[in-house]
């Protein structure tokens, strides 16, 4: 009888909490969803830096149809379409080049629709006198989310307006922060 040669197997599971690839050996040394995310900000950075095209937000996330990478550009006047191809296109080279992302996954390059995320300093400067939505990762006086008119930040406290009441919410503790849309 002759020797029987088989086909080995392996598998890689993708930990749906951190983004880390974990196989059979441990975690592999692809980046975490937090390096990703950091590394992707950085390129597109690099290639919007001669244009008025801003970076407002990148996020890796798992959906029902698998992961999505997804960049939300902005600038004044809006963010248009040759705007998003251009972006997407360079970024999809790069991430060819460099494949940080093991497996399949889509990449989405739009714009950050009518409830933009504020996400830096400056949008917060930027935003003054609009309405937002903001989510804490605890409570201030018995509450987690505040809907107001965007006051000002000022020595690390974001102040809105909330039902004609200010309110200092500490920039370190917003989980989350958006326009909210106007009617």
């Amino acid at each position: 009888m002759g020797r029987r040669v088989g086909v080995t197997h392996s598998f890689a599971v993708c930990d749906e909490e951190t983004g880390m690839i974990i196989d059979g050996k441990g975690i592999n040394p692809f980046m975490s969803r937090t390096e990703l995310v950091s590394q992707v900000s950085e390129w597109v950075e690099s290639i919007v830096a001669d244009s008025p095209i801003e970076l407002v937000d990148v996020e890796y996330v798992k959906e029902a149809h698998g992961w999505v990478l997804r960049v939300y550009l902005d600038k004044p006047g809006g963010i248009d379409l040759e705007d998003c191809r251009f972006v997407s296109e360079v970024l999809s080279d790069v991430l060819d080049r460099e494949d940080p992302i093991p497996g399949p996954y889509s990449l989405e390059v739009s714009s950050p629709g009518l409830e933009r995320p504020l996400k830096k300093e400056a949008d917060y400067h930027r935003f003054t006198g609009r309405l937002v939505n903001i989510r804490t990762y605890s409570a201030i006086n018995g509450r987690k989310n505040f809907q107001g008119t965007l006051l000002e930040l000022k020595d690390g406290d974001v102040f809105v307006d909330v039902d004609g009441q200010p309110v200092a919410i500490p920039l370190a503790m917003i989980s989350k922060a958006r326009l909210a849309v106007e009617f």
